[in-house]
Parts: structure tokens; C-alpha cells; sequence
């Protein structure tokens, strides 16, 4: 399928590793301009190369913090001035999460509370302020904001608020928008393999002289494809989401999780 992406324009928040990464990498071999923004510089520029090495396209990397409206602002500034305009927003920065079984309610510190929403929640929404107005004048865009099935599922509780919270505001924010030509829409990944969660197995099927694949296969990961997702897997649906042939979509949550066995959602 022609997803009619090439010569658009993308700006993929927390795109140096994992889930955003592999958006960002989709998006490059469909043709589209796309800009990595994150808060390490060197992840960035490495990510970027290495884009660039797979898909034959220019990436630009831009180091800016979501958590901060000045940084925000500034990121899209420099895009814009580099790209000459943006068509699609992925937002995929956070925190790193609380692992499974933590912090409870009882553990986790406001200060806790605060930094996840504010570079999530808070981060989104001020990507999106600062982005809306180039899509609401050419009167075209996507906004793809990454949640997580902790929204669906009781665990450490930042999470379910957080993800909640994003798809509160994807919500509001395609109502508002799509008047003007924008579809917004969220993902729920659910258990991801990404680079970091990867190690983290790695070194557990070390303990256990597994070799990763062996023990891999040993984890019940509850989904109906009976696996772990990868992140690629998730680029492949958010780049149809990124795309004019998803017009009918906004407002909507895709899970992108497997398949989570038990739960019917309706």
C-alpha cells in the first residue's frame, strides 16, 4: 500500500530509542522528513545515523526536554525552520516507568507524580500547542500520542494515571482539531521489546544459562499472539495512522499490544 507519506514532514518526541525510534524509522522509509527530539544528544545523534544508514533518508536530531514549554518551543522553532513547516507529531517521550509490582499508591512520592505527568500529560499537550497552529493553517495533519494498555490493567499506579491522562487529552485535543484537517488518534503498547527491556531479559536468561531466545519463549506474556511485540511492529501502525489513508480514524485508541487475552472492550 502507497501510504502517501513521502515528502511530508515529522517530529517524533523521545524518537532516540525504543517505540519512538522505530516510528521514526518507518516514517523515513516511507519518505517522510523526519526530526528526533529527545533530552540526550548523543542518543540522538546516534539514532539519527543509524536511520539514516537504514532508510537512505536525512534525519535531524534535536535535543529538547518536553517537560519544559521554553525547550518545546524552541525544538519546533528549529523543525519548522529546517523543514520549512511539520505535517505529523508523534509523541512518544516519558519518564521511564515504574516497573511491574511498583511503586504502589503507598510508594509513589508526589515528586514522582509530578515528573511523569509533566513530561507526558503536560508534554504532549505542549508539543501540541506549539505544533497545531502550522497544521491548522495548511489545514492537514496527524497527532499520534503513545499511551500504554497500563491504562486498561491495574499495576503501578503512575502508570494507569498517566496513560489515562493522555487519552483524556487525545480526546479533547481531535475534537478541537479535527475541524480543522487533524486526525489525532493513541496507541497502547502493551509488553514491548525494546532495547532496554531486551538487556533487562538478557541478563535474567543469563542467570539462568538460557540463551535469550529459549527464555523468551518460557515468559507468558498473555497476548494472543503468544509473544513479545517489537517495537518496528508498533512503527508499521502508527505511520498508517501518519498517513492520509487514515482519515476515517481520530479521537480512537489502536492497541498494539498482542492481543491481551480476557478483556473485551467495547
Amino acid at each position: 500500500m502507497d501510504l502517501q507519506l513521502r515528502g511530508k514532514r515529522a517530529i517524533i518526541t523521545g524518537g532516540g530509542a525504543g517505540i519512538g525510534r522505530a516510528i521514526a524509522t518507518e516514517l523515513a522509509r516511507e519518505g517522510v522528513r523526519v526530526a528526533v527530539t529527545g533530552r540526550r544528544p548523543d542518543v540522538l545523534k546516534e539514532a539519527a545515523a543509524e536511520i539514516e544508514a537504514d532508510t537512505g533518508q536525512s534525519v535531524l536530531a534535536v535535543a529538547a526536554d518536553t517537560g519544559s514549554d521554553e525547550s518545546v518551543q524552541a525544538m519546533v522553532a528549529e523543525v519548522v525552520g529546517s523543514f520549512g513547516g511539520v505535517d505529523i507529531l508523534a509523541n512518544v517521550a516519558s519518564e521511564n516507568p515504574a516497573q511491574p509490582g511498583g511503586p504502589s499508591y503507598v510508594h509513589a512520592t508526589d515528586e514522582q507524580f509530578t515528573r511523569q505527568l509533566n513530561v507526558k500529560v503536560l508534554g504532549y499537550l505542549r508539543t501540541t500547542r506549539a505544533v497545531a497552529p502550522y497544521l491548522i493553517e495548511q489545514r492537514w495533519g496527524r497527532i499520534i500520542n503513545v499511551s500504554g494498555i497500563g491504562v486498561r490493567r491495574t499495576g503501578p499506579v503512575i502508570n494507569s494515571v498517566r496513560n489515562a491522562g493522555v487519552t483524556a487529552l487525545s480526546k479533547s485535543l481531535a475534537d478541537e482539531l479535527g475541524p480543522h484537517g487533524v486526525n489525532v488518534t493513541v496507541l497502547y503498547p502493551g509488553h514491548t521489546l525494546s532495547n532496554t527491556y531486551e538487556q533487562r531479559l538478557s541478563a535474567e536468561a543469563a542467570e539462568r544459562g538460557l540463551p535469550l531466545g529459549e527464555y523468551l519463549a518460557t515468559i507468558d506474556t498473555g497476548t494472543a499472539i503468544g509473544r513479545f511485540v517489537r517495537p518496528e511492529e508498533i512503527g508499521w501502525v502508527a505511520a498508517f495512522l501518519a498517513s492520509p489513508k487514515s482519515i476515517t480514524i481520530s479521537g480512537d485508541v489502536i492497541t498494539v499490544g498482542g492481543g491481551f487475552l480476557g478483556g473485551t472492550y467495547y
